[in-house]
């Protein structure tokens, strides 16, 4: 926590910064959050966990183990600070969901699950927002060289005794071989989309499943 504090710091010169260690994948860590920070303007919801297992492996422990952290996190601090929002008349709550969560991935169904719930949760927050200046989005990035995914690459690339980009080739070759993109997008690419609906233009985006996938969905929708 103290690093990112530093790095957002040293990136905007004179900005107030805090933060709140606490694991989001429980209900006490979320009412420690709510504790330290009991009113926001804007809500991203981005935590996540993921991890290929195939469908027959997957515990009860390991759905409930998902559903926990990928969807109540976001279910426990909306439920906190929507209703606050909208009694001020604004806000902005983004849910960073995933392309998986559209085509759900045969090597991880129980995280493709929860991203398609965290579709369900922002549309009808969106609709409890009717007519006041708060938004609720979602936003799908595709696959992203977030620091997470990006170790994991790594990882099997050394495992199989290839280089990082040879992995990243195979991958979208078999993977997701739909992507336009051929590559992995930067958390920058996703994190400026969210950006966009946490901003006052934005104000007209509502209830919307915004998609930076690269193109991995095939649809027009």
């Amino acid at each position: 926590m103290s690093d990112a504090a530093a790095f957002i710091r040293k990136a905007v010169p004179g900005a107030s910064v805090s933060g709140v260690a606490a694991d989001l994948g429980t209900a006490e860590g979320c009412a420690k959050v709510i504790a330290e920070a009991p009113d926001v303007d804007i809500l991203v919801n981005n935590v996540g966990i993921f991890e290929p297992k195939p469908f027959e492996e997957i515990s009860d422990a390991d759905w409930l183990r998902f559903f926990e952290t990928n969807v109540m996190s976001g279910v426990r601090l909306s439920r906190h600070y929507f209703p606050r929002m909208r009694a001020r008349n604004w806000g902005r709550i983004v849910f960073v969901s995933s392309e998986s969560g559209v085509q759900i991935p045969v090597e991880m169904i129980h995280y493709g699950m929860t991203k398609t719930a965290q579709l369900g949760v922002a549309r009808g927050l969106a609709e409890a927002s009717a007519g006041t200046g708060v938004t609720v989005n979602s936003v799908l990035p595709g696959p992203t060289a977030s620091e997470g995914v990006g170790t994991f690459v790594r990882q099997m690339a050394e495992a199989r005794g290839i280089d990082f980009q040879t992995m990243e080739k195979e991958f979208f070759q078999t993977a997701r071989p739909s992507s336009l993109l051929k590559r992995f997008a930067s958390p920058d690419e996703a994190a400026a989309m969210i950006l966009y609906v946490c901003s006052g233009p934005a104000s007209a985006t509502n209830g919307a499943a915004l998609r930076v996938d690269g193109g991995v969905i095939r649809s027009v929708f």
